[in-house]
């Protein structure tokens, strides 16, 4: 299948991950690919050493955020950071599904009721890390196959009110299939035609992923490490806009 998309709509799907460990260097790569892709995705690492201020910083530039957190924790825990959150006018957070129902539906129910408006933060439940195997579930206990697992917590999440998930591309058409074409898939674990695939395990190419129905593509070292990071995205958006072959 190829989907017919222009340039802007296809940058628009890309988000570039800051895992860097400086205010600075995040700074730079904003200033750098702010207006070239369509959001930024801010981790543990950066959040935790310098909190809101690198939210601001990127919403200064006139860009979007997409707070990676993962929250996990008991509901009420859970509901209030994901309130604060929401109050920083982020484009995206996430909670990870693995926290079961309860959880997921408290974080919705106080949302709902704080944040109305086609601009409030939309929520997203994490399924199974991309640098997951089927080894590695077995490992805690899951004897599912990632795939079951994927879909079961995928539809636990659109149950709690969830507004979509984070998981593989390679995920994505049983995602598509159970949830419907309205929930939001956010697929890290994309790498492109020119890149490695580094230490993600379930990959698939910025075009094929959105084929297969991915609504935004988190993309890092693709760019950060390529010789033209702005002529890495450029290649990005035109293999999204060629799409694969059949």
């Amino acid at each position: 299948m190829v989907i017919s998309m222009t340039k802007d709509q296809a940058r628009s799907k890309i988000i570039f991950a800051l895992d860097f460990d400086t205010f600075n260097a995040a700074k730079h790569w904003v200033s750098t690919l702010s207006g070239k892709v369509g959001m930024f995705k801010v981790g543990k690492q950066l959040f935790t050493a310098y909190g809101p201020d690198i939210v601001r910083m990127i919403e200064n530039f006139g860009a979007g955020v997409f707070l990676d957190l993962k929250y996990h924790d008991i509901p009420n825990t859970v509901a209030m950071a994901s309130r604060e959150a929401a109050k920083l006018r982020v484009k995206l957070f996430n909670v990870h599904a693995l926290g079961g129902y309860d959880m997921m539906a408290r974080t919705m129910e106080t949302i709902r009721k704080e944040f109305t408006g086609a601009d409030r933060s939309r929520v997203l439940a994490v399924t199974i890390l991309t640098s997951s195997t089927e080894e590695t579930l077995r490992g805690v206990g899951i004897e599912r196959s990632v795939e079951d697992m994927v879909v079961r917590l995928a539809l636990l999440a659109k149950k709690a009110g969830i507004d979509g998930v984070v998981a593989s591309p390679r995920e994505v058409p049983l995602i598509r299939a159970a949830c419907g074409k309205d929930f939001l898939i956010v697929t890290p674990g994309v790498r492109p035609a020119f890149a490695s695939t580094d230490d993600q395990k379930r990959v698939m190419t910025p075009a094929d992923a959105v084929a297969a129905g991915s609504d935004y593509l988190v993309i890092g070292r693709p760019i950060s490490a390529a010789p033209d990071p702005a002529a890495a995205v450029e290649a990005i958006v035109d293999e999204i806009v060629r799409g694969r072959t059949p």
